[in-house]
């Protein structure tokens, strides 16, 4: 019997990727996103296997009834992959937008919770899986995180936390922390700017959509009696910055 896996933000990215990585591998997969036309461009290359429900992860409402509409063939969901999230501008504090911060928590933290609280009782009930792709920011600072490092942190304390509170239900969670990754989260944090997409992956051989696709793939198809709590993940070109220090003169 083929399972079901949920995925947050599927229209491009890792949502995409890991949506073709699950079809290929014969299971269901529910993938949602606010782009309807692009949800529908996966259904047209993936086919009966997939299902697209489109309706932004911030309106309760709206996700509510799109999940309450899932056809019966994929109503039973064994996996949670929590992928939905954005950032918004690399400015120091001061310099950023309020705007902008209120957007990434209800995206990064206030959606994420609102989809896993809605799935609880069913994913308990099938012993599944909840997978939340949080960041190398959850557990790094860097000049410019400031906001979307604190809901990516939220995410990272919450898988730990949720993993903790179902002590004994036979679900597995996982927090899975990619380092740099080319993919359209870059444009969308630059308002666009290819220039600055360019100048930041050019050279650096950074990690693909396909890479965590893979790594999701395999937390969801281990033993289940193996949970993979956290886990990591910087291309190699990636390591750890030095500590800023500010001097006087």
């Amino acid at each position: 019997m083929s399972k079901t896996i949920l995925i947050s933000g599927a229209t491009a990215g890792f949502g995409a990727a890991t949506a073709r990585r699950f079809v290929g591998a014969g299971w269901k997969v529910i993938g949602t996103g606010r782009r309807a036309d692009r949800l529908d461009a996966l259904k047209a290359e993936l086919g009966e296997n997939f299902y697209g429900a489109a309706f932004d992860i911030t309106d309760e409402a709206g996700m509510t009834a799109a999940l309450g509409a899932l056809p019966e063939p994929f109503q039973a969901i064994d996996v949670l992959l929590n992928n939905a999230g954005l950032a918004l501008g690399t400015k120091p504090a001061p310099q950023t937008a309020l705007s902008d911060w209120k957007t990434m928590i209800g995206t990064n933290v206030t959606g994420l919770v609102a989809l896993t609280h809605h799935l609880l009782p069913g994913l308990i009930a099938r012993k599944g899986a909840v997978i939340n792709i949080a960041s190398v920011a959850s557990n790094w600072p860097y000049s410019g995180g400031n906001v979307y490092g604190g809901t990516k942190a939220f995410v990272r304390q919450f898988s730990l936390g949720l993993r903790s509170d179902l002590h004994g239900k036979g679900v597995r969670v996982t927090s899975i922390e990619p380092g740099l990754c080319e993919s359209e989260f870059t444009l969308v944090r630059n308002g666009g700017d290819k220039a600055a997409y360019d100048a930041l992956y050019g050279g650096a051989d950074p990690l693909q959509p396909q890479d965590i696709a893979e790594t999701v793939f395999w937390v969801a198809t281990l033993p289940p009696h193996v949970n993979i709590n956290s886990l990591e993940i910087m291309p190699v070109s990636q390591s750890f910055a030095g500590f800023q220090i500010h001097r006087n003169s």
